[in-house]
């Protein structure tokens, strides 16, 4: 069946006919967004009428899709950066076949429905990334692309192409004036990813007003020297955008960046104006609207028969298409099925067998292991067993202990490249390793000082949102980073990244819990998981057999002597601390009970059964320890236990000195544990 019509067959007989259809289905994408949003009583319609013909044109006549399979590996991705739009985007699911009906655009905005206020991963068939937060759909694309290029290197092969697609987003104002899209823009322009191609709405309009109140700059200059191709367009002229498009497909050594000039509101008594942006018309504009587009007055959510079956060509298409991919498929699983079978494993997410065969365990070393050092370790082995592990760090590689020796540069070229050099920006590479799960066949792993999780926790809060396994490795976690002094010495970070939902934090006590925590983090398929590291060496406990349950419970008893007095509670390198203080205490009779407890939020899925075995209500004597702010410890020490902890920012010192000077002692925390009990230092 016969696609769209090329550039040159516009000006070729019929070509008319085909206008008028091209103008009614614009039309029809226009009111159908207009009407969501007057039903609502909410959302935003200036958008979806200026950028209605851009739409269009990239879904009819360039993007490769399959309505029925939503999933298919090889389709071409749409991200709709600009997630205010989300009305647009639902008409055009609605339109090609993906399964949302006309009563989902009837719902929406509304309490359990497909169609939220900003489109949502995971509820919406067709939508590709959860946005709305303006640069984060930009910078997921940029992490398909990437995912697009690997899988390709990997399962390519001459004359057959299984992986191939483009990826595509529609972009905003807003989304260019972030810092996040910059970030990511410059990383993709420096990786040379052809396959990306991104439409600038440029309405010129903001919530404010006109965007001449705050950006005059001249963005494809911007966008040029971030080593982008740059070509302008008509943004309400189908023949231009189609040019522009194509001009961009044929551009393979740059991503593009296609300036679409358009008017919010296009067709309303609104139009031009930032009053189109984020309410709805109102009844007397809409049907003055729907007036000038030559539609019934009448007739809400009215879709035209013919415009319909113009846009459900869009299945028959894509059945064609996806038909054809698997033929390729076929013939290559013919020639080397192993390779088609790893291609299959890859794509629906599952670890490969044995992968966690070859973790290491670490003997008892009083010297000890950087926990970021044994999680190099782990990271290293893990990657020979898991071939889809792709990641690297915000340009503290060697810090982090997240490169993977052995294996290439994914940005250099490399066919074996898994490592990825993200430069300082954490930002972009938080959104961008969102990107690279959302498109799927690769589990990437990123890293940085956990003080500049703040850098990227935009970025953290839609992986826990969309539940994408994202495995953050946050090394330098405590005052224990020492000389670097205040500003790199995380205090509230541990509490903001618990306070995240679905962020699974783990702050493993030494090399064992570290590798442990690494298991953890790869079974982890509904939502990101923070390891949390330490910079200095801390001591190595002896390795059990019962330390990979004992981890993935969060919580488990570390020392526990016979009719214990009071409950020493701690993570990370301060458990340390508590085992030295619990030998202290009973060598003066006083019996403690450690627990270690490397992940709150594992912990708190463990039965009420088990957790009243570890903290019993009969032992309200407790004292938690952390080298952090004490928020959320109360919920584990009770009314009658106490905290130790920091409450202002760090100091520039040795580490060691620093951990004194705040209080950080074995003899400081005897006389608090001493303190609770109502005892002095001297009582036996």
């Amino acid at each position: 069946m016969k696609d769209v019509l090329r550039p040159d067959e516009f000006k070729q007989p019929g070509a008319a006919t085909h206008r008028a259809i091209d103008e009614q289905s614009v039309n029809a994408l226009r009111l159908l967004a207009v009407d969501m949003v007057e039903r609502a009583q909410s959302g935003h319609p200036g958008m979806p009428l200026g950028a209605a013909a851009i739409a269009y044109v990239v879904w009819t006549r360039f993007l490769k899709h399959n309505p029925r399979d939503p999933n298919w590996p090889d389709r071409d991705r749409f991200v709709l950066s600009a997630g205010h739009a989300s009305a647009l985007l639902y008409s055009l699911l609605h339109l090609t076949g993906y399964g949302l009906e006309l009563e989902d655009l009837k719902q929406f905005r509304q309490w359990g429905s497909r169609t939220p206020g900003h489109p949502e991963r995971g509820d919406t068939p067709g939508v590709e990334a959860t946005t709305g937060p303006l640069g984060q759909g930009f910078a997921n694309g940029v992490g398909m692309a990437l995912a697009e290029r690997f899988l390709a290197r990997r399962f390519n092969r001459p004359g057959i192409k299984l992986v191939d697609h483009h990826v595509y987003a529609l972009v905003s104002d807003g989304d260019l004036m972030e810092g996040v899209a910059s970030e990511a823009a410059s990383l993709a322009g420096h990786l040379k990813l052809g396959k990306l191609i991104y439409i600038y709405d440029d309405n010129r309009i903001t919530i404010d007003g006109p965007t001449s109140l705050a950006f005059t700059e001249d963005v494809g200059a911007r966008f040029a020297a971030f080593g982008w191709h740059v070509r302008k367009a008509d943004g309400l002229d189908l023949s231009s955008l189609t040019d522009a498009l194509q001009e961009a497909r044929e551009e393979t050594e740059r991503p593009s960046l296609i300036i679409a000039r358009t008017r919010i509101g296009f067709g309303s008594p609104k139009e031009g104006s930032e009053k189109s942006h984020g309410s709805p018309l109102g009844a007397a504009a809409v049907a003055e609207t729907k007036k000038r587009l030559g539609f019934p007055l009448d007739r809400d959510f009215f879709i035209p028969p013919n415009v319909l079956a113009h846009f459900r060509r869009a299945i028959d298409i894509g059945l064609v298409a996806q038909s054809e991919w698997k033929s390729k498929k076929e013939k290559l699983a013919d020639a080397q099925p192993r390779a088609v079978e790893e291609f299959d494993r890859v794509m629906t997410g599952k670890l490969p067998n044995g992968w966690d065969s070859k973790i290491p365990l670490f003997n008892a070393d009083s010297r000890g292991l950087a926990t970021r050092k044994a999680s190099g370790r782990v990271l290293q082995a893990l990657a020979a067993r898991v071939p889809e592990l792709v990641g690297g760090s915000a340009d503290l590689a060697g810090s982090n202990n997240t490169w993977l020796e052995g294996f290439g540069d994914l940005g250099m070229g490399e066919r074996n490249g898994r490592n990825l050099h993200f430069g300082i920006r954490e930002h972009a590479m938080g959104a961008i390793a969102n990107g690279m799960l959302l498109h799927g066949g690769v589990r990437p792993f990123i890293g940085t000082f956990m003080v500049f999780s703040d850098y990227m926790r935009p970025a953290i809060r839609i992986a826990a949102m969309t539940k994408l396994p994202v495995v953050y490795v946050f090394t330098h976690d405590s005052i224990g980073l020492g000389e670097d002094g205040p500003t790199h010495q995380p205090i509230e970070h541990l509490a903001a990244l618990r306070a995240i939902p679905n962020l699974t934090v783990i702050r493993p006590c030494d090399a064992n819990e570290t590798a442990q925590a690494w298991r953890e983090a790869l079974r982890n398929n509904s939502g990101p998981t923070a390891l949390c590291l330490t910079r200095q060496a801390v001591p190595t406990l002896m390795a059990t057999t019962q330390q990979p349950r004992a981890l993935s419970m969060g919580v488990y008893i570390i020392q526990d002597p016979s009719n214990p007095e009071i409950l020493l509670i701690s993570s990370g390198s301060e458990l340390h601390l508590a085992l030295a203080a619990a030998k202290k205490l009973a060598e003066k009779q006083i019996h403690a009970r450690v627990v270690s407890i490397p992940s709150w939020e594992l912990a708190e899925k463990q039965s009420a059964t088990t957790l009243a075995r570890i903290f019993p209500r009969d032992l309200p004597h407790r004292l938690a320890i952390e080298a952090g702010v004490p928020m959320g410890w109360e919920r584990w020490v009770g009314a009658e236990g106490k905290i130790l902890a920091i409450r202002r920012f760090g100091a520039s010192a040795p580490a060691t000195v620093v951990f004194e000077k705040f209080g950080f002692s074995v003899e400081n925390v005897v006389a608090r544990a001493l303190s609770i009990l109502g005892k002095s230092q001297g009582t036996p």
